[in-house]
């Protein structure tokens, strides 16, 4: 039986947020499936598979972050999946305005909501950051244009705007390869461009309906801090900007990074 939306936890190692978040995937006020994916499989994660009785997906080819979203993303038959990120945390309404989007809108190829941040135990809805990702997902508030190419492409060119946790992928209309393994960073903004060629839509859920944690172990901060980002926000510029107007657009966008740590 093919499910209508599954969560896929992504968990890796041994972290503190986890049960959290899948409690947060379980408490949905729509009854979605969950079930958990990992590429680092251990005792720790069995654990909290077996208390709620979760089914968990083993990723034994590993291969990096691409790689483990991937699999996260095609290891289950579900016409929508949600790839949870271990940190963060989904309100009660998430998956039930994500099906109401999707049986409007059936022939989209992603649907999101927007996001607020969960900072040292506190969840932060307005900040630089955020504010700046709503206003350049504007467009996609007048639906009618959210299949349209040059509309699906203007909402990213600019930066990552959208969340990649609360993201929801149309299985059928996207393909299994989406995200790119050989990056480390922007696996998902290189997949939003990649995606946002093809015909189908872009659907903004105009709610904050998920907390994004952020916290120096998180993954976004050490790849910040690993310095790799700068070289791969470059190569994504230049798929919407001549070289130039890339380098500018870097040098603004580096800035919005710091805070990650403010």
């Amino acid at each position: 039986m093919i499910e209508m939306h599954t969560f896929v936890v992504l968990a890796y190692k041994e972290s503190v947020y986890l049960e959290d978040c899948i409690l947060s995937c379980i408490n949905q006020n729509y009854k979605s499936n969950v079930v958990i994916a990992t590429s680092t499989p251990n005792e720790f994660i069995y654990k909290i598979a077996n208390k709620y009785k979760l089914k968990v997906f083993i990723n034994y080819k590993g291969g990096g972050i691409g790689a483990d979203f991937n699999f996260a993303a095609t290891c289950i038959d579900s016409d929508i999946v949600t790839v949870a990120h271990q940190d963060d945390l989904y309100d009660p309404e998430y998956s039930e305005r994500i099906i109401l989007s999707y049986k409007s809108y059936p022939n989209s190829l992603i649907l999101f909501s927007n996001y607020y941040e969960i900072r040292d135990g506190r969840n932060i809805y307005s900040n630089k950051n955020i504010n700046i990702k709503k206003k350049l997902l504007f467009p996609l508030r007048f639906k009618r244009f959210s299949g349209f190419k040059l509309c699906k492409r203007l909402v990213i060119a600019f930066g990552n705007s959208i969340c990649c946790p609360a993201v929801s992928f149309v299985t059928k209309n996207i393909p299994k390869d989406i995200f790119l393994e050989n990056m480390k960073s922007n696996v998902d903004w290189s997949a939003w461009e990649r995606i946002s060629k093809r015909k189908g839509n872009f659907i903004l859920i105009n709610e904050q309906l998920m907390g994004h944690r952020i916290h120096g172990g998180s993954t976004t901060s050490e790849i910040i801090l690993d310095d790799c980002r700068s070289k791969e926000d470059f190569e994504i510029f230049q798929r919407f900007w001549p070289k130039f107007i890339a380098k500018y657009l870097c040098k603004i966008y580096k800035k919005s990074e710091e805070s990650n740590f403010n």
